[in-house]
């Protein structure tokens, strides 16, 4: 017996209200790669993302969903997301998760 079937002894009157579905965000893919480049920028190691032509908003949220599951910082300026660190790997591996596709560019 799990708990909420001891709940549902204890109050069967109560009634348990269905968890809301979370909502996917519908990011518009596109025909063309991403470029996913490594960039030193003041003696500081970046990557760079660019090459998103569909609405900013959906690349800001995209921007904001890699930093955050990365865990790292970054910044979303002139249509172009710049992460902290050289996780090249690992963006390209979560993007290609989400449906894009992408390109290593240089080294």
């Amino acid at each position: 017996m799990d708990l909420k079937d001891q709940l549902k002894n204890l109050f069967p009157e109560h009634e348990v209200p269905e968890e809301p579905q979370e909502e996917q965000s519908d990011i518009w893919l596109q025909d063309e790669p991403l470029e996913c480049r490594f960039e030193k920028r003041k003696g500081k190691v970046n990557t760079i993302i660019t090459g998103y032509t569909g609405a900013t908003e959906d690349f800001k949220i995209l921007a904001k969903d890699i930093k955050t599951t990365l865990g790292v910082g970054g910044s979303f300026k002139n249509d172009t997301i710049i992460i902290q660190g050289d996780y090249r790997d690992r963006i390209m591996d979560i993007l290609k998760e989400k449906g894009f596709k992408v390109k290593r560019v240089g080294g």
